[in-house]
This record gives structure tokens, C-alpha cells and sequence, in this order.
């Protein structure tokens, strides 16, 4: 089958979504599928407003329209509710075309983090865009409830994996650091909640792996806080699994990628009770999910780094594309 995804995520942005739509492909294609992704790397883009690290494509619909055409899919993903993906709604409605979508972010939430927004005006335009799909895709039972509550429908579930081979066990000793070593791993941005991590008075240190619009100023906010940028392959392996907790404060996420990666590197969990933390981690032995975060991390810090990797193992990337697979809906 020829597969097309457009997604408004895509390279050279470093994100959850952009890591779930690159192994998602690959292995779509290991089970002999053919793959289109269409990013806004194919376009004139403008940086996002107070995220300039992520560029939006400009004037994209006939561009779009001529490069969907000529890829001539069997099925049409939507992955994410910005230009290109109103650009390729517009498209399939026009052209009578099913296609599905998926909610990888809480747009709405992310909105009110950075404008006054009321969230229902948010959540009535993400529900019209999903409206027409499909199938709308979703990460975690959770998540699933709360849009169920918010008026979707036609939501089916694509969960996540972890590639257990790069994310392992591995030296402590990587990092010469004060220990224990308490890490973040993500995007530096309003949304993620840091500065409540960043706040805690803990033993140890903490680091942060990653880049994003706040590094500059809560790298001077928070001295003692060691940012070490951004990591990517065998370099942010090795970060993970030399940390001894890691901490996520995000109360946004609708999955958290990186959690799968912590526990597959040995390393437990201490995160807030919410969406994402619940569904991965709540009643598995391998995390603490607490409203006092601090608690959550010095909880955390007694747990067996091998019924962590433990739990990872159960996490598989090729269950997560068949399910991807699955909710397609083919043209014939």
C-alpha cells in the first residue's frame, strides 16, 4: 500500500511526534509498505510565534495538493492540526478522499500556556478538524476518555514503542556529577513545566538534555542546573542511562516518549498524576506519579533499574505501526 502522512512536525524539528512518525515509517516500509511523509521542509516557512525553532509552511495548498496527487496514495494520514494538516483536510473533503488523523498534542492546552485562549474555543476548531476523519488517532486510554468527553468520536488507538537496542542500561559514570543525578529530557518550553522541576530542592543534580525558546533564560534563572543542549543516537543513550531518575513535569503530553526511553535505559520514573504518566507508568512498579513531584523523585530513587528495563521490553514498535496500519482507511 502507498502510504502518504502529512504532518506539520516534521525534520529537522526534535520532538515526539517527529521520532513516532520516522520509526513509524520504517517500519511500515519493513512490512513492504511504500511511505510519503510531507513536512514543511518542502515549503516556504515562517518561524512559529514564540517557538521559533518550529517553522510553518506558507501558502501551501497547491504545492500540496500537486504533491499528494503525484505520490497517488492508497490512504492519507493527517498527523497534526496545523497548515499543512488544514491544507490536506481541504484536500480529501474537496476531492472526497477518506483519511485519518491523530492527537498527538493537546493543542488547546498548548495555546492557553502562551495566549489567553479560552480552551473551549480551542477544543471546538481541534474537534471540527478531526470531525470528517476516519479515524482519529490516540495514544492512551486517558486521553481517549477525555476527548470521548469533549465530544469526539471515531477514536482508535495507536500506542507507542521504545527501540529498546539504542535505549539500554549503560555507565553510570558517563556524567561526573554530584549524584543522584535527577534528568529531564525534552523540549525546553513553556508547556513542559520545567521550572517546577528546576525548582525542587533536591539531593544531587539535575540535568537538562534538549533545546527549545526557554533555554537561554532558565539556564540563568536556574545556574546549578546543568543544560547540556540538545542529544541525539548512542550520545542521548548514554545521558539517559547515566541519570538515576528522571523527571517529567509535563501535565500536557498525551504520551511521553521519553518515558519508554528512561525506563528502557533502567532508569525509573517520577512524574505528576496525569495524562501520559497514568497510562505508562501508573501501577507498574517502575515510576512514582505524585502531586508533590519532590516526593515523586525521592520515591522514585528506590526503585529496581531491571524491572524498569523490564517493562520497557513489553513496548514494540512494530505492534504500534500494525495498529498504525489498521485504522488506515484505504481508498479501494
Amino acid at each position: 500500500m502507498r502510504i502518504l502522512i502529512v504532518s506539520d512536525a516534521w525534520h529537522p524539528q526534535v520532538n515526539g511526534v517527529v521520532r513516532t512518525l520516522n520509526t513509524t515509517r520504517q517500519e511500515l516500509e519493513a512490512l513492504g509498505h511504500t511511505v510519503e511523509i510531507i513536512g514543511p521542509d518542502r515549503f516556504r516557512t515562517v518561524p512559529m510565534p514564540t517557538y521559533p525553532e518550529i517553522r510553518l509552511a506558507l501558502a501551501a495548498g497547491r504545492r500540496l495538493a500537486r504533491l499528494i496527487a503525484g505520490f497517488h496514495p492508497d490512504a492519507i494520514h493527517i498527523a497534526t492540526e496545523g497548515p499543512l494538516g488544514f491544507a490536506a483536510r481541504r484536500y480529501c473533503l474537496r476531492h472526497g478522499l477518506p483519511f485519518t488523523t491523530a492527537y498527538h498534542t493537546r493543542f488547546p492546552e498548548y495555546i492557553r500556556d502562551r495566549a489567553p485562549v479560552p480552551l473551549a474555543l480551542s477544543y471546538a476548531v481541534v474537534r471540527r478538524f478531526h470531525a470528517p476523519a476516519h479515524a482519529v488517532m490516540v495514544a492512551t486510554q486517558t486521553i481517549e476518555d477525555d476527548l470521548r468527553r469533549r465530544g469526539f468520536s471515531n477514536i482508535r488507538r495507536w500506542s507507542r514503542g521504545v527501540d529498546t537496542a539504542l535505549f539500554r542500561p549503560g555507565d553510570k559514570d558517563f556524567l561526573d556529577a554530584p549524584r543522584p543525578i535527577s534528568m529531564y529530557v525534552g523540549r525546553v518550553a513553556v508547556e513542559k513545566n520545567l521550572e517546577d522541576f528546576l525548582s525542587l530542592d533536591l539531593p544531587g543534580t539535575k540535568f537538562v538534555v534538549g533545546d527549545g525558546p526557554q533555554l537561554a533564560e532558565l539556564r540563568q534563572r536556574f545556574p546549578q542546573v546543568r543544560f547540556v543542549g540538545a542529544k541525539h543516537g548512542e550520545e542521548l543513550a548514554r545521558h539517559y542511562a547515566a541519570a538515576d531518575v528522571f523527571v517529567f513535569p509535563s501535565r500536557t503530553d498525551t504520551f511521553g516518549l521519553v518515558l519508554l526511553e528512561a525506563l528502557a535505559s533502567g532508569v525509573p520514573v517520577a512524574a505528576y498524576p496525569v495524562p501520559g504518566p497514568l497510562d505508562v507508568i501508573d501501577g507498574s512498579g517502575v515510576g512514582v506519579l505524585d502531586e508533590d513531584l519532590g516526593r515523586a523523585v525521592r520515591g522514585a530513587l528506590g526503585i529496581d533499574p531491571a524491572a524498569c528495563r523490564d517493562y520497557a521490553l513489553r513496548f514494540s514498535w512494530r505492534a504500534s505501526a500494525q495498529q498504525f496500519l489498521d485504522n488506515l482507511r484505504p481508498f479501494h
